[in-house]
């Protein structure tokens, strides 16, 4: 006989969508940093200066 699931608590649905919001912002950093080191960012402006770590 089929048992029902229990139901997800609020606080641990809350702090699951808050890691999947963290989790996503965290993946847009980082591809975003890796996009920088690599020169390969043509979707928006920046002052290549400012980013230049030798001088």
């Amino acid at each position: 006989m089929a048992v029902p699931k229990k139901k997800t608590s609020k606080s641990k649905s809350r702090k699951s969508h808050w890691y999947k919001k963290a989790n996503l912002a965290r993946q847009k950093s980082l591809s975003l940093a890796m996009s920088l080191l690599s020169n390969n960012s043509v979707s928006f402006v920046y002052n290549k200066s400012i980013i230049d770590l030798d001088g």
